[in-house]
């Protein structure tokens, strides 16, 4: 792939991440009165975790990561595998998985940019 394509998918990872990584209050009032679906979003998550490992091969994303990615990976994969299919906003806020998902999207970006807390990415309209 090529440097902006590579910049790009770091971005893209990293602001997904830092959503992950946010407080449940925060992740709801992101959310807001968007209808996203779990499924869907496992599905996001699990993309990201295998774009994240493509770019730490090509040296654009931090090695350090991998464990913390893998970890994502494996627990999302598990709760795909049960066909979650309600709205994420409630499985947020029942579902202990994203508790460890968000512990384990915190470490990433600790490890990635030195601080877990950034500002949460733009919420679509």
């Amino acid at each position: 792939m090529n440097d902006l394509g590579d910049a790009h998918l770091r971005t893209w990872a990293l602001r997904f991440m830092t959503l992950l990584a946010a407080d449940l209050d925060d992740q709801l009032a992101w959310l807001g009165r968007q209808a996203v679906e779990t499924g869907s979003v496992v599905e996001d998550v699990l993309l990201l975790c295998r774009v994240w490992e493509g770019l730490v091969e090509r040296g654009v994303g931090e090695p350090g990561t991998l464990r913390d990615a893998r970890g994502i990976g494996r627990l999302l994969g598990e709760i795909g595998e049960a066909r979650h299919t309600g709205p994420w906003a409630d499985e947020l806020a029942t579902e202990p998985v994203w508790g460890e998902v968000r512990a384990l999207a915190r470490q990433f970006l600790l490890t990635a940019l030195g601080d877990w807390r950034q500002p949460l990415p733009r919420a679509s309209s």
